[in-house]
């Protein structure tokens, strides 16, 4: 499956229809399909146009890139080179973790809204997630806001730190 492109992304977050969207900026469902399916390609103002139709600007974000820390023992560590950020609604869903990361309590649904169960989501990603699950499930603001209280093994908060404090990869804080 391929990933949604931005038009689509702007659109199904808007909750419109092509037919919805198309209307709103002016073109026809069927250009607005070819560029979801990428099959056209808007030039940046005809896709910022369509953006602003769904309520979205079109903005500039970091890049996330992950790099492999060894640890002492056991598997890698994998740190980003900046901070995720998630969108309010991810960032304070409620979630399911899917069993590669939570096999010992399955099924079980947390509230990010809570920071107790925010903390242990955060601790679980951190020690036995990959660069998708970081993804997916941590939003750095909130990360940094409960840094000191997390519990986590010493080599992963040692591979954590610099990006948590805001240090730029490859420089020593």
């Amino acid at each position: 499956m391929v990933a949604p492109n931005v038009i689509e992304r702007a659109r199904e977050a808007a909750g419109l229809s092509q037919d919805e969207l198309a209307s709103r900026a002016g073109t026809s469902r069927p250009t607005l399909s070819a560029y979801e399916h990428n099959r056209k390609s808007p030039t940046l103002a005809t896709a910022a146009r369509i953006v602003a139709a769904a309520g979205f600007d079109l903005t500039i974000t970091p890049q996330i890139d992950f790099r492999q820390i060894l640890a002492d023992r056991g598997r890698p560590i994998m740190v980003p080179n900046t901070l995720p950020r998630l969108p309010l609604h991810l960032a304070l869903a409620t979630v399911e973790l899917p069993l590669h990361l939570n096999w010992s309590d399955r099924g079980r649904r947390y509230g990010l809204r809570e920071r107790r169960q925010r903390a242990r989501v955060y601790e679980i990603v951190l020690r036995e997630g990959g660069p998708d699950d970081v993804l997916a499930y941590i939003d750095g603001a909130l990360l940094v806001d409960l840094w000191q209280e997390l519990v986590l093994p010493p080599a992963v908060r040692a591979a954590w730190q610099p990006v948590v404090a805001g240090v730029p990869a490859g420089q020593v804080a």
